[in-house]
C-alpha cells in the first residue's frame, strides 16, 4: 500500500533529524543495493562553512541555461523536505518524493537489520536523492556535502569538478576545535584527478587543502589568483558584477541577490561551471548564457524581503563567519534609518558571536525560540543580549509569531518614519523557516 506524504515524511524523521554516524559503508551498501545510481551522471560537490547553498542553486541555474538537465541536492530544507531534491530547479512533487522513498525504504530496511544501528536521515535523503537523479536521469547532479566532507554520506560521489567555499568555525563538536582541522575534514572530498576550485581561505586552512590535492594529483583553482571578482556595483534587486573566470572576464552580469559574499559565491559558481564544462585558456563559455544563468538565481531566506511595510528581511546565518557578510551587506546595501533584530538560534551555535556582530547595527532586538528541539530558550538568549546591549534595547519574546508582532510594533513606533525602520529575522535556517511559513502564506 502506497505511504501518503506525511507518512513518509514522519517515517524519515522517526530515524532522528540530528542523528549522525560517520561511516560511509552504511551508504555505500544501500547504493550498491539501488544499482549505484550516483554513478549514472557527473557531478558538481561542494563543501565548505557558509555559502554552499547559494553556491549550488547558482552552480544549478548556469548550468540548465547552457541546456544541461540538473539534479540539486541540498540542506536543510527551509518548509518541505522535498526542497532538498531539485530536478531542472524544482523541488520534486510530493508524489515522486513517495515514490522514490517506497523503492530505497525495503533496502534500506534490509540493511537495518543487519547493523548496530539503523541509516540516518540524512543517509536516506541523500540515497533517494541520487536514486531520484539516476530516474530522472539528469545530465548533471549538483550536491551538498551535509557536514563536514570526508565522512559525509555525500562522499560516495567521488566527483571530479569539486568546490570549497570559505571555511569557518562551525559544527566544532564534530568537525574539530580549529580551522585547520575542519579544513581537513572538507578536503576530504577532493579525490583521485579531480579539479577544485577553492574560495578564499584563512591562512591555516590552506596547508590542509593544498596537501590533500597534492596527495590525490588533483587540480586546484584558487580565488584571487585564477578567478575572482573584479568589480561590483549595487543596483536596483541586487549587485551587477564583472567576473574573472578560468577562461576570461565576464561583464554586465546581474545577480539578484544582495551582498558582496553572493558576489564571492558568484565567482566560485562560474569557475565550478567553467571547470565542469572544460572552459580553459581557448574556450570560454556563453557570455548570455552566463548572464541568463545569474539572472535566473533565487536563494531563499538570504537576505530575503518578506514584507514591504515595515521592510522585513529573513537571513539563515546561523554562526558568527556568516552573520559577518550579513552584517556588512545590510551596512553597505539597505538604506534603513534603523533596524530591529529577531533573533532565534540554536543553543550549540556561537550565539554571542552573532549577537556582538548585530549589535553595532541594531536599534533593539527581540530574542525568541524557533522550532528546532536544539534551540534556546528565549530566556537565556535575554540574558547574553542584555549582557551585550543594555536592558532596554533588548525584549524576550518566547513565541515567535509574537516575536514579529513585537518587532513591527516597535518598528512602527510614533517617533519612526513609517518604512525607513527594517526587521531582520535570522540566528538560525530553522528560524528563518518557521518565520517564512508565517510570513509568506
Amino acid at each position: 500500500m502506497t505511504r501518503s506524504f506525511s507518512e513518509v515524511d514522519g517515517e524519515l524523521n522517526a530515524r532522528g533529524f540530528t542523528r549522525m554516524v560517520f561511516d560511509l559503508s552504511r551508504i555505500e551498501g544501500l547504493l550498491d543495493s539501488l544499482g549505484s545510481p550516483q554513478r549514472a551522471y557527473p557531478a558538481i560537490h561542494l563543501t565548505g562553512t557558509n555559502g554552499k547553498t547559494s553556491t549550488a542553486r547558482m552552480i544549478d541555474s548556469l548550468l540548465r541555461a547552457h541546456g544541461l538537465r540538473t539534479g540539486r541536492y541540498t540542506s536543510p530544507h527551509l518548509q518541505s523536505i522535498t526542497e532538498r531534491i531539485s530536478i531542472e530547479g524544482e523541488p520534486i512533487s510530493e508524489a515522486k518524493f513517495v515514490e522514490v522513498y517506497e523503492e530505497v525504504q525495503p533496502l534500506a530496511e534490509f540493511l537495518d537489520a543487519r547493523n548496530d544501528a539503523p541509516l540516518t536521515y540524512f543517509d536516506m535523503t541523500t540515497a533517494m536523492a541520487f536514486a531520484a537523479f539516476a530516474d530522472a536521469p539528469v545530465d548533471v547532479a549538483v550536491v551538498e556535502v551535509g557536514l563536514g566532507g570526508a565522512d559525509d554520506s555525500t562522499n560516495v560521489l567521488q566527483a571530479l569538478t569539486t568546490v570549497i567555499t570559505p571555511i569557518g568555525l562551525d559544527h566544532t563538536e564534530w568537525l574539530g576545535d580549529t580551522i585547520e582541522e575542519i579544513a581537513w575534514a572538507k578536503a576530504g572530498i577532493v579525490h583521485k584527478g579531480s579539479t577544485l576550485i577553492c574560495a578564499l581561505q584563512p591562512e591555516e586552512a590552506m596547508r590542509p587543502i593544498l596537501e590533500r590535492c597534492a596527495e590525490v594529483g588533483a587540480t586546484l583553482a584558487r580565488e584571487g589568483r585564477d578567478f575572482g571578482v573584479v568589480h561590483r556595483e549595487l543596483a536596483v534587486g541586487g549587485q551587477v558584477l564583472t567576473l574573472q573566470g578560468l577562461s576570461g572576464v565576464y561583464e554586465g552580469i546581474f545577480l539578484p541577490l544582495h551582498g558582496e559574499h553572493q558576489a564571492q559565491n558568484a565567482a566560485i559558481a562560474l569557475a565550478a561551471v567553467e571547470a565542469f564544462l572544460g572552459a580553459g585558456s581557448e574556450r570560454a563559455l556563453n557570455a548570455e548564457s552566463v548572464r541568463d544563468g545569474f539572472a535566473g538565481t533565487t536563494s531563499p531566506g538570504r537576505l530575503e524581503r518578506v514584507r514591504n511595510s515595515p521592510p522585513i528581511l529573513l537571513d539563515a546565518a546561523h554562526n558568527a563567519h556568516g552573520m559577518q557578510a550579513t552584517v556588512r551587506a545590510l551596512t553597505e546595501e539597505f538604506a534603513f534609518a534603523g533596524l530591529v533584530a529577531v533573533v532565534a538560534a540554536l543553543a550549540d551555535k556561537d550565539v554571542e558571536g552573532m549577537l556582538e556582530l548585530l549589535e553595532p547595527i541594531t536599534e533593539s532586538i527581540v530574542v525568541t525560540r524557533n522550532s528546532s528541539p536544539r534551540a534556546m530558550s528565549a530566556a537565556q538568549l535575554g540574558v547574553i543580549a542584555e549582557e551585550l546591549y543594555g536592558g532596554d534595547r533588548v525584549r524576550v519574546v518566547p513565541s515567535l509569531p509574537d516575536a514579529i508582532d513585537a518587532a513591527v510594533e516597535l518598528a512602527e513606533s510614533d517617533n519612526a518614519v513609517p518604512g525607513t525602520i527594517g526587521i531582520l529575522i535570522t540566528g538560525s535556517v530553522v528560524t528563518v523557516a518557521d518565520a517564512r511559513g508565517l510570513l509568506k502564506r
